[in-house]
């Protein structure tokens, strides 16, 4: 076997495994070599034809998934990972192999059985290109070792669990920002076993210390940083509050007072999904999941145009040379060619 010299790969090295093709997860299949089309793009500003070329359209790349979410790009291996959150599944997927079982399981490891979403949520990659996961049956963020064992970065504040993290961010310093809603609980807020009274925002600097950010937002979710890294974006998945907050970050780390950035709550139940997973280019445009799919927004709050997907919409991710916005939607993985990058490439 040849010898494996990067972190991540190390980490990847046990071969994932083939999907029964009778299974509900699959790879959609092309037709005259392409594949079917996801929703449609609705523009509402000129500028965004600057990101999204006039002929754009998402690729409809696979299906049967129970709630999909998280999407990471591996350039290592070339192959994008995600979560099926009920599942309890990260699978992999590559334009020649289609979908793979990955790692199960990625979220809850005890022993009952347990409904829900126990599953991981967000993925990442830490600086040294380890996955890194949101685990809402462990209640914990977690790395993922060389032999496919989980290693707990942190999982309680102030003694108490969380109640499960949700998604995270990295900045250039190697400190992760992440959120922690109450999604992984049997009865969410109400459930027995949630310790905390408050749903947070977290920072655990590259040293390993945990701070509170903040507990003012009723259900934290996606979360990102601009480019400059004196902004972190906080989406809030709440029907009663859907909103997006856009706080300064100051020289320690901790933030300042948060100004709402877009208020979508007027469009909840009129088309489907709520504030969850987003993202950032190189230029500080934000690509949020929200109501009707993916909202884009400029650095000023302009919302330049949606990415309709038509589902109930998770997170994106960017991947290949970061030109590419692959999009968790319900039970569908889209993928779309930008014209712009993601945020450090």
């Amino acid at each position: 076997m040849q010898r494996v010299t990067s972190p991540i790969l190390a980490a990847f090295a046990l071969a994932a495994i083939a999907v029964n093709s009778a299974s509900a997860q699959k790879a959609t299949e092309k037709k005259d070599g392409k594949y079917p089309t996801l929703g449609t793009i609705e523009r509402l500003n000129p500028k965004l034809d600057a990101l999204i070329p006039k002929e754009a359209a998402v690729e409809q790349i696979a299906e049967g998934f129970d709630w999909s979410e998280g999407p990471v790009w591996v350039a290592e291996g070339s192959f994008l990972l995600f979560s099926d959150v009920p599942k309890n599944t990260v699978y992999q997927w590559t334009d020649s192999s289609g979908i793979t079982e990955f790692l199960k399981p990625s979220g809850y490891t005890g022993k009952e059985p347990r409904g829900g979403e126990p599953g991981s949520n967000g993925l990442t990659l830490s600086p040294q290109r380890r996955l890194v996961l949101m685990q809402h049956g462990d209640r914990r963020v977690a790395k993922l070792d060389n032999n496919r064992g989980f290693t707990t970065i942190v999982d309680k504040y102030e003694g108490k669990r969380f109640n499960s993290p949700n998604d995270g961010v990295y900045d250039s310093k190697g400190n992760l920002y992440f959120t922690d809603p109450p999604y992984g609980l049997l009865k969410q807020n109400d459930d027995p076993a949630k310790e905390l009274d408050f749903n947070g925002v977290y920072r655990v600097s590259a040293d390993g210390k945990l701070s509170l950010l903040t507990k003012e937002m009723t259900y934290p979710n996606g979360i990102a940083i601009s480019p400059d890294e004196k902004t972190l974006y906080v989406a809030n998945s709440d029907p009663k509050k859907a909103i997006w907050k856009a706080f300064p970050i100051k020289d320690d780390g901790m933030l300042g007072e948060g100004k709402v950035f877009f208020d979508a709550t007027d469009k909840v139940g009129k088309v489907a999904g709520l504030p969850d997973g987003l993202k950032v280019d190189k230029d500080g445009n934000l690509f949020a999941t929200g109501p009707g799919g993916v909202l884009i927004f400029a650095p000023d709050g302009t919302h330049l145009g949606t990415i309709a997907t038509g589902q109930a919409t998770a997170n994106c991710g960017w991947g290949e040379d970061g030109s590419v916005l692959y999009i968790t939607a319900d039970m569908f993985i889209g993928r779309l060619k930008t014209s712009t990058k993601g945020k450090g490439y």
